[in-house]
């Protein structure tokens, strides 16, 4: 193994010792009854289980009133809205029929929202979006608690939608779960025209039919969006954590491959439960390896920059601390292999066609920069997914694929990467931590110094570049009062156009924001996600027009150049909107989620660290502390420390309270407890 890998993967392992191993006692708690008890189904009553089969056909409502076959769910997050979710509409019935055949009963369990951040950018209801994950994690979770279940097969692909349905499925982490992929969609105008085109409405050379014209031959028919943004970054994260049958991510929908691998992923998920043997729980698939390699895959393709937080969230839903100290340590070791849009010109057809997946993980285990020793739905090891699936007599058949790139323009090896480090780097500073996505960024446009200039809404920019009030200058755009507990964090996507012409028409620009971009963030420098964030009490709150700030992505730095002299005599500027402004397109009923959510570097969500609720050790109730590590409450109230283990000290929010994070009141007297020796 790669020694950073080896290294970073021994401290969140050291980290997440205490929360990890109580989320595995309730797992194998679950497991231990599901293999003595048979299939779940049969500890329900009669009035129940009546309910639980009063609709099926007469051959399922007979399988289910026994105790011999195996309960599948079936949650999806179909809707023929989204492109990428269109083609579930036929996989229910074709899994039904797959389970039957390994000798189970499939049930549609539940379906989950998947609204379209393509459809949302720059719209009110994008400021749902990142909460979204949460709704669909409760939304399996009220799934698969009709104690009906014996393993899961999860439909989604998008952005908020795969995270949160593994969320969901990993606090029943004794049952397997398999996701199943749709595919992308066919290529379609080439990505270099599209990003013409999009500059070219921006600067008013072209209307609006024909702007609509090239978005509509870009996104055209069934099948994931082809660019290389959260919903395939999803994809390769799925797969390489183990939890797509090996090869089936990029094949297009339509196709007799991705049928037959639909009804192979059915027919698994009966051979992978508890009553079978090949138990597979998808608790013990997301370990500690599991989630390295999802980073170093996210680090090797210049993934989504919301995966700094999805799998931060994912992570630990299963009990698992991941921090962005661990993906900036190993962004500094893991080359990057692919050029995908926005990353280059091509898309992840083209990625497919080099030797995609296969080819991809072959050549990252044999640098150990993967963990092979892993738990994957395919079985044990990680080898499994250097094969590739073809069809033979109308079922897939999996034979290893040759171990090169056909085309260095898109996927090459560890020893000729485009970059010796990761697409997507952690920078701080004066103004906090944040994450920039380097991958697309030209080498030269990596640093700028130059004064700010202060939004506190994405619509105040674009007004200001459309009125011409940007020209013919360098300047830092800082946007801030964007971030979860503001307004939900929306991706602001939009802001990339107008950027965009301002870098070509020679200008340096960069963006310093605590929203989002999303996986589309293109060529202009950017620190995103700063966490504090404005509305509670980050720095950026305190940058007035003019203030220079250097960015300097290679170094990871962010600074505001201002004496902190001056900035302690500074108030904050601006402010997120009230409840009370704060409505319209539903938002208002996320009002408690703007209140509990934690900052981007602990996930931005609302839940707590699976195994640190109710974590108790020889006994004893569990209790955080700063350090990263827990502390043993004993009976005269006194408490035994145990520290994280790595050396090092959680930052912001490693302590859990009631939304995930300590408040500054708990940071304070948990910080006096330390001096004064009471801890």
């Amino acid at each position: 193994m790669n020694p950073v890998v080896e290294e970073v993967t021994a401290r969140v392992t050291a980290r997440s010792r205490w929360s990890r191993a109580a989320y595995l006692r309730r797992v194998e708690a679950a497991a231990r009854e599901a293999r003595e008890r048979g299939p779940a189904r049969t500890a329900l009553g009669c009035a129940n289980l009546a309910h639980g089969f009063a609709a099926c056909s007469p051959a399922d409502k007979l399988a289910l009133r026994g105790a011999e076959r195996p309960g599948v769910a079936i949650v999806s997050a179909y809707n023929d809205m989204l492109s990428a979710h269109q083609p579930y509409e036929t996989y229910p019935p074709l899994l039904k029929a797959a389970v039957r055949e390994a000798g189970g009963v499939a049930q549609f369990a539940g379906g989950v929202p998947a609204m379209c951040d393509g459809v949302t950018q720059g719209r009110p209801g994008m400021e749902l979006s990142l909460y979204s994950r949460e709704v669909i994690a409760m939304a399996t979770a009220i799934a698969l608690s009709h104690d009906m279940f014996d393993a899961s097969l999860l439909l989604g692909v998008c952005d908020k939608i795969v995270p949160g349905l593994l969320i969901g499925a990993l606090h029943f982490g004794h049952l397997p779960a398999l996701f199943v992929p749709a595919g992308p969609m066919p290529s379609g105008l080439p990505n270099k025209v599209k990003a013409r085109a999009r500059q070219a409405f921006a600067e008013g050379k072209i209307g609006r039919g024909e702007m609509l014209d090239a978005e509509a031959k870009s996104y055209h028919s069934p099948g994931t969006c082809t660019f290389y943004g959260t919903a395939n970054s999803n994809q390769v994260l799925m797969e390489v954590m183990g939890l797509h049958l090996p090869g089936s991510t990029f094949v297009n929908p339509g196709t007799e491959l991705r049928d037959a691998l639909t009804a192979a992923a059915g027919r698994r998920a009966v051979q992978i439960t508890a009553h079978g043997e090949e138990y597979t729980p998808v608790g013990e698939v997301v370990d500690e390896k599991a989630v390295v390699n999802a980073a170093v895959a996210l680090l090797a393709t210049g993934g989504s920059t919301n995966h700094t937080m999805h799998l931060v969230a994912i992570a630990a839903a299963a009990g698992v601390e991941l921090l962005w100290d661990d993906l900036a340590a190993l962004s500094a070791h893991v080359p990057l292999l692919t050029r995908m849009y926005p990353n280059g010109q091509a898309d992840v057809n083209h990625f497919e066609a080099a030797g995609g997946m296969q080819v991809l993980i072959g050549d990252l285990l044999d640098n150990g920069l993967l963990h092979e020793d892993v738990l994957t739905v395919a079985g044990r090891g990680l080898g499994r997914y250097r094969e590739r699936p073809t069809l033979s007599g109308g079922a897939p058949v999996w034979a290893e694929a040759p171990g090169v790139s056909a085309d260095l323009d898109v996927l090459r090896p560890v020893a000729e990467p485009f970059s010796a480090d990761g697409g997507i780097h952690i920078v701080h500073g004066n103004l906090g931590r944040a994450v920039s996505k380097v991958s697309a960024v030209k080498p030269e446009h990596l640093v700028i110094e130059a004064p700010a200039k202060v939004f506190d809404d994405q619509a105040e920019l674009l007004a200001a570049f459309e009125a011409g009030a940007l020209d013919g200058q360098d300047f830092v755009a800082v946007i801030r009062y964007q971030g979860p507990r503001a307004n939900g964090m929306p991706e602001l996507h939009k802001l990339t156009p107008p950027l965009a012409v301002l870098l070509d028409r020679g200008m340096k620009v960069a963006l310093v924001t605590d929203g989002r971009m999303s996986g589309a963030s293109g060529k202009v420098p950017a620190a995103i996600h700063l966490s504090p964030e404005a509305a509670d009490g980050g720095p950026i709150a305190l940058v007035r027009d003019g203030d220079p700030i250097r960015l300097d992505s290679a170094a990871g730095t962010l600074e505001l150049l201002v004496p902190e002299a001056e900035l302690a005599s500074r108030t904050p500027a601006g402010r997120p909107l009230a409840d009370d402004e704060w409505v319209g397109t539903g938002r208002e009923l996320f009002t408690a989620f703007r209140r509990m959510a934690a900052p981007p570097e602990r996930g931005a969500g609302v839940f707590a660290l699976s195994g640190a609720e109710t974590a108790t050790f020889g006994g004893l109730p569990v209790a955080r502390d700063d350090a990263g590590g827990m502390s043993l409450r004993t009976g005269d109230g006194t408490r035994k420390s145990q520290a994280s283990g790595d050396g090092t000290r959680g930052g912001r929010g490693s302590g859990i309270g009631a939304r995930g994070v300590l408040t500054e009141g708990a940071r304070g007297r948990r910080a006096a407890e330390f001096a004064e020796g009471r801890a």
